[in-house]
């Protein structure tokens, strides 16, 4: 499996990074959002919506809102980015509720109607708002192609660290009713790569000695909510018996299993630099 694993992650890896560093952020964001929106048919799995004409009209519906906030911020003088940074807003408030709903497994846990309305709500709050601060990053100027690779990489690099620090040393478990393989040994492994990953990346895109304080800081707290990310995921899983979101990806699952830490640590990542002026 950890072959597998490596192999997957050396064909998309560049493709990713190419697209990021290559690509004006019109094409990232509508790349991205195909990206989004196919983890997103994959949560309404997760939140046991088997009808394909009910999943199709939500996806519409996601499809529309993010169209909706396209349209919206274009002026005369170009684009604001005034609803993509409040939307990132909305995101961290979301995950730190997200936060507060790992705390209480049973909480929509019996698959009713009511259960299926929560769920996509929380699909709704995880998935735009991580969109937005994609976009966001990667339009801020200077070197925004340079910084969503950073805020990328830390998550990255934090799941690759968690996962062979938590095979190698992992004794004590983070949080085992909701994924047992997950431990405490990892997610140490998982900060000390992110932290890393953002102080390189960051010298990368730019950043001046006197920020990387402040790039540490915003990346320790990526990482942390990128565990908050892929923890609620493993929630919904363990709600409905799913060991993965599909099997698309040999080796990691599905594209839900991917992008889980990310969609979390995307809006703490961008209104992190944007509060601390990175």
């Amino acid at each position: 499996m950890t072959r597998t694993r490596l192999l997957a992650a050396l064909v998309m890896a560049p493709v990713a990074i190419g697209a990021i560093l290559l690509l004006p952020t019109p094409w990232v964001a509508a790349l991205s959002a195909v990206i989004f929106l196919a983890g997103l048919w994959e949560w309404f799995d997760l939140a046991e919506i088997e009808d394909t004409l009910a999943r199709t009209v939500l996806l519409a519906v996601h499809v529309a809102m993010i169209a909706a906030i396209v349209w919206a911020s274009r002026t005369s003088a170009g684009t604001t980015l005034a609803l993509y940074q409040l939307a990132s807003v909305i995101g961290v408030i979301w995950w730190l509720l997200a936060l507060a709903w790992l705390g209480r497994y049973e909480f929509a846990s019996n698959h009713d109607t009511y259960a299926r309305v929560f769920k996509l709500a929380a699909a709704a709050l995880a998935m735009i708002p991580a969109w937005c601060a994609l976009v966001w990053i990667h339009a801020t100027v200077p070197n925004g192609h340079r910084w969503l690779l950073t805020a990328l990489a830390i998550v990255w690099a934090a799941d690759s660290g968690a996962y062979f620090a938590g095979r190698k040393l992992g004794k004590r478990k983070l949080a085992p009713r909701i994924s047992p393989n997950k431990t405490i040994e990892g997610l140490m492994g998982g900060l000390v790569c992110g932290l890393l990953a953002g102080i390189g990346f960051a010298l990368f895109a730019g950043a001046s000695a006197t920020q990387l304080p402040a790039v540490a800081l915003v990346a320790v707290v990526a990482v942390l909510f990128s565990v908050i990310g892929d923890l609620f995921e493993s929630l919904l899983k363990r709600h409905v018996g799913a060991k993965d979101s599909s099997h698309l990806i040999p080796g990691h699952g599905g594209i839900l299993d991917r992008v889980d830490g990310v969609i979390a640590a995307l809006p703490v990542f961008a209104l992190g630099k944007a509060l601390l002026g990175f």
